[in-house]
């Protein structure tokens, strides 16, 4: 069973339209650079040059965020949701 994604909106075109991709288990460093081999373009929208994920870019597993488990490291398991959401600025 794989790891789905949920990518929003402003990156589907990347996807062509899924809402909803599956990766194989791993890390989430390891999801992107698989997401990147699938649909180019859409690492260097999520991480910085260093390879971390970008200030303005979500990412949470099982609805929590990664940043307060282990970011770019945190494991991915069989059946997890990976949820991709793009910071909204607004005043």
């Amino acid at each position: 069973m794989p790891v789905n994604v949920r990518i929003p909106t402003p990156l589907r075109k990347l996807t062509n339209n899924e809402e909803l991709v599956e990766v194989q288990p791993g890390t989430i460093g390891a999801a992107i650079k698989e997401l990147q081999s699938r649909y180019p373009g859409i690492e260097e929208r999520l991480v910085d040059e260093k390879g971390a994920v970008r200030r303005f870019v979500n990412v949470y597993v099982n609805e929590e965020d990664i940043r307060f488990l282990k970011n770019s490291e945190t494991p991915l398991k069989e059946g997890d949701e990976v949820s991709i959401i793009p910071a909204i600025a607004g005043g």
